[in-house]
């Protein structure tokens, strides 16, 4: 089963992003930034772009879901 390198980083990028925002929940400074409104902008840009890359591409993560991809890849090649 190999995993799609995109996949992976879109994965890691929503991580990141979650997880600063969790940070900034309990008040931990994660950006050495002393401007609070710009700490949060930037993490919020960051949770979007994560998660808008994340819900529109197909991350396909299980043998079965990466089977079908190629399955489906086969098809369109095919033009069936």
């Amino acid at each position: 089963m190999k995993i799609d390198k995109q996949t992976i980083i879109r994965t890691i990028i929503l991580v990141i992003a979650l997880i600063n925002v969790i940070l900034q929940m309990f008040d931990v400074k994660t950006l050495p930034i002393e401007n609070e409104l710009v700490n949060e902008a930037v993490s919020v840009v960051l949770l979007i772009i994560g998660s808008l890359s994340a819900w529109w591409k197909n991350n396909s993560f299980t043998k079965s879901a990466i089977e079908a991809d190629k399955y489906l890849k086969n098809i369109k090649e095919k033009g069936e």
